[in-house]
């Protein structure tokens, strides 16, 4: 990859990103706007997988609403997401989970403590 596009991402990266691994209970604000208005909006939930690269660093934030489960990609650089919390720390021995997604109820949260 050439220089210029190393410095530009260099400069897009955030500071203030906590280490967020697979296994972890996030809870993620996310700035909404909606026509003039705009607000924070907070979503908690298991972190399924992780990609890195660079300024493009993204996590996939699973979570179980009325018996359905509900996945969303965030930008971690991004200036929409506003910060990113860690509740819980998860031991895994995967990098993807999506076994997750076949399990319902108290088992879809189900993940051991890395305390």
């Amino acid at each position: 990859m050439s220089l210029t596009i190393q410095e530009i991402e260099k400069d897009q990266m955030k500071k203030n990103v906590p280490s967020v691994s697979e296994g972890d209970t996030v809870v993620v604000s996310k700035i909404i706007t909606e026509g003039k208005k705009s607000r924070i909006q907070k979503y908690e939930g298991v972190v399924l997988k992780k990609q890195n690269t660079r300024s493009r660093t993204q996590i996939t934030v699973r979570k179980v609403v009325d018996k359905i489960g509900v996945e969303k990609t965030f930008l971690l650089h991004s200036p929409l997401v506003e910060k990113i919390e860690v509740i819980k720390r998860g031991k895994t021995r995967r990098a993807r989970l999506y076994y997750l997604r076949k399990r319902t109820g108290k088992k879809a949260t189900r993940i051991k403590s890395a305390d």
